[in-house]
């Protein structure tokens, strides 16, 4: 079953079969799935399969004895009875000759449980059809409930203590209170990685022989193929993600995978697996940025002459080039860009060698690794390299940043498609409509991206608490940020998306509507003044003149267009005949032609401008 990234709830269920080409036919009772205890955390749940397991309370038939075998949790089986269930087709099932066997329906009660991109899979049965599909297994990414805690407190109190400093194992409840595998098992393609690093580091400069380090890069890279197959799923028992790869790392070669953490603590480990991973969602966030601005700049081509009311205080001020506006946001986006760059050269700082806190005894060469995993530098005192965040949250200052650019710009989108303002229609791609109420379009792209800024702010602010009181060096504190990085990414990538979308197929704005939008106010009234000033009237003289004219106007419901010639002439005598030309909102526009200005002829430099930077892409 596909189930893409949508919680499912999961309490005390009851599934029930439809009919199927292998299921067995009786006029049995309906077989009621026992117990599925599980807590109220939302569940993910990817391609499944399922199997069964005797119960004793099974009532007996005479029909092929499916049984409900395991339902496994991050290898924490979970006990389930017989159950009814249904099938359906899903458009996300990969292609093979198997019957679709499809879950339809979990109907849930109360007590959700969260469990991730999930991925069941068939134990032996002898009704079970035979197909090349893969044998996808559960992936746990977070699971707290006290029905498991049972489960997991046999693996804990089977598992060796630290060192022999320790005599008893940590309380179930504790081991999973302290376990971070089910968020940092996100950083297990740069854990590997950087083990790679370390492992051949080891091997240049002899610690370790150049066998050995082959063993265990070899060994690495498996697990690193088993994870893409979804063949490697470590549970709350590994703890986290680095000592869950070093104890399948030592199942595969042996007691040569015990070598692997020489002259490495997991304090500068993680510390590297964290830096590599920022870096590449940095350059992936840049692209989007890139993109997203060539998706405004092609707009921006398509209006420069088109009109728009400019805004100061929410009030209308003077008409401005559309391509002028969309202009503005391409500036923002560039200046993210290029501060993501910046930040970027202090993420790619290496801590790999640090230790723990003070270094190690072996002969390691840090510019080994580090060049090898194309960092930049090395981190040149180790207190600091194992407990510096400040590129984390130099990072969630640029994010927030980003999204408060993107909170900006999504004010204007709902605005803008409001009945009161009218310029832009959403289209049905990127519009949702009301349960009750069947004229609405709402605006819930933009209404969301506004609605996730804060949830970025929080981790910035919640990082900065998290680290202003830590002593040197590491600190398990520094577990949480994982999650707000992790959570932040994801979060600006996924608005990023969803406004480049919405900005190139989403909406269309309405020319007709803007043409009349800036005739209909007085925002030509600065260019009265301006008219009066180029004619030898001081600025401010003509300034309290064109206040007066507008009181006189508002009172008797005209705009300053209506006004005849005469009554110009008779306000001021510099008035003439061409005052109806310099009031009209195209002239208005285009003669504000200033550097960075909203002339047309500057909105056409503008736009070349930010178009060669694009090309050369220079950091």
């Amino acid at each position: 079953m596909r189930v893409k990234k949508i919680p499912i709830k999961v309490g005390w269920a009851k599934l029930s079969y439809l009919e199927d080409s292998f299921e067995p036919k009786c006029f049995c009772p309906p077989y009621k799935l026992r117990e599925l205890r599980v807590k109220k955390i939302p569940i993910k749940v990817g391609w499944a399969k399922l199997s069964y397991l005797e119960d004793s309370f099974e009532p007996k038939c005479s029909c092929p004895p499916y049984k409900l075998r395991e339902l496994r949790v991050k290898k924490i089986p979970i006990k389930v009875g017989w159950a009814k269930l249904s099938y359906l087709e899903d458009s996300f099932e990969p292609k093979c000759f198997c019957p679709p066997y499809k879950l339809r329906e979990l109907r849930v009660k109360k007590i959700p449980i969260k469990v991730g991109w999930a991925k069941l899979s068939y134990l032996e049965d002898s009704f079970e059809p035979k197909c090349s599909c893969p044998p996808y297994k559960l992936n746990l990414t977070s699971f707290n409930s006290s029905f498991v805690l049972y489960l997991v407190s046999k693996t804990v109190t089977e598992q060796k203590t630290w060192s022999q400093r320790f005599e008893s194992a940590l309380h179930p409840a504790i081991a999973c209170f302290n376990a971070s595998i089910g968020f940092d098992i996100e950083l297990i393609e740069y854990d590997i990685t950087g083990s790679v690093a370390h492992a051949k580091m080891l091997a240049h400069t002899g610690i370790i022989s150049e066998s050995e380090a082959q063993q265990l890069v070899a060994g690495l890279e498996q697990i690193r193929s088993e994870y893409h197959q979804g063949k490697f799923n470590p549970g709350v028992d590994a703890e986290d993600v680095h000592l869950a790869v070093e104890r399948r790392l030592t199942d595969i070669v042996g007691d040569v995978g015990k070598k692997l953490h020489t002259a490495r603590s997991r304090n500068d480990q993680v510390g590297t697996d964290t830096r590599l991973y920022l870096r590449e969602q940095i350059d992936q966030i840049r692209s989007q940025l890139r993109h997203f601005q060539e998706v405004l700049l092609n707009l921006a081509k398509a209006h420069v002459e088109t009109l728009i009311p400019g805004y100061t205080h929410l009030q209308r001020a003077q008409p401005v080039s559309l391509a002028h506006h969309l202009l503005a946001y391409v500036e923002m986006l560039e200046r993210d860009w290029q501060r993501l760059g910046e930040i970027r050269r202090r993420v790619n700082i290496s801590p790999l060698g640090c230790g723990a806190l003070a270094g190690t005894t072996f002969p390691i060469d840090r510019h080994h690794t580090a060049k090898t995993l194309h960092f930049e530098g090395i981190y040149g005192n180790s207190l600091d390299g194992v407990s510096d965040r400040d590129f984390a949250i130099e990072f969630l200052c640029a994010a927030s940043l980003i999204m408060v650019h993107l909170s900006r710009f999504s004010e204007e989108i709902i605005l803008w498609a409001s009945q009161e303002f009218g310029f832009v229609t959403l289209l049905d791609s990127c519009a949702t409509g009301s349960s009750i109420m069947p004229q609405k379009k709402n605006p819930d792209v933009p209404e969301l991206v506004r609605g996730k800024t804060g949830r970025v702010f929080g981790h910035l602010q919640g990082l900065l608490v998290l680290m202003k009181g830590l002593p040197l060096a590491y600190n398990k504190d520094l577990q949480e940020d994982k999650e707000a990085l992790f959570d932040s990414v994801n979060t600006i990538k996924a608005c990023l998306e969803a406004m480049t979308i919405l900005w190139q197929e989403g909406l269309e704005f309405r020319s007709e509507r803007l043409a009349s939008a800036v005739t209909e106010d007085f925002s030509n009234a600065t260019d009265v003044a301006d008219y009066l000033a180029s004619k030898g009237v001081p600025f401010r003289e003509a300034y309290n003149l064109v206040g007066k004219v507008v009181r006189g106007c508002l009172g008797s419901g005209k705009l300053l267009k209506d006004l005849s010639l005469e009554q110009w002439q008779a306000l001021h005598p510099a008035f003439a005949e061409d005052i109806y030309q310099a009031i009209a909102p195209t002239q208005v526009v285009a003669r504000r032609n200033s550097y960075g200005g909203t002339g047309f002829d500057q909105v056409r430099r503008g736009i070349q401008d930010a178009c060669d930077r694009l090309i050369s892409n220079n950091d």
